[in-house]
């Protein structure tokens, strides 16, 4: 086996790993995107419109900030901690709680 051989070899093996690690991460990265279309469809049912906007523009600026608020939105309608729709003045506080790393929040009546 010439030289060339060798490295074309060695190539196709590294092309064909790089291949199959980038086909790895889209399906991870669908996975992920499907996890939270789903957390994003249960929250929203507990949001007003204007909440759900901000969700919205936040999401476009601050995505991982918007994403765990709107998670701690879902788990929190999930466990009956919520009892009518969160306004926008709600929402801004739980994101607000979530920017400076809180992890436990008390709904008000």
């Amino acid at each position: 086996m010439s030289i060339e051989e060798i490295r074309k070899k060695k190539l196709q093996e590294i092309s064909n790993n790089d291949i199959a690690q980038l086909e790895e991460q889209q399906a991870g990265m669908q996975q992920m995107n499907q996890q939270i279309a789903l957390i994003e469809s249960v929250a929203k049912q507990f949001m007003s419109k204007e909440a759900i906007s901000r969700y919205g523009a936040v999401k476009m600026a601050h995505s991982e900030t918007a994403i765990k608020a709107i998670a701690f939105v879902a788990q929190a309608a999930q466990l009956g901690h919520i009892k009518e729709k969160l306004k926008d003045e709600d929402f801004k506080i739980i994101l607000q709680e979530v920017k400076e790393g809180k992890t436990k929040f008390t709904f008000k009546k």
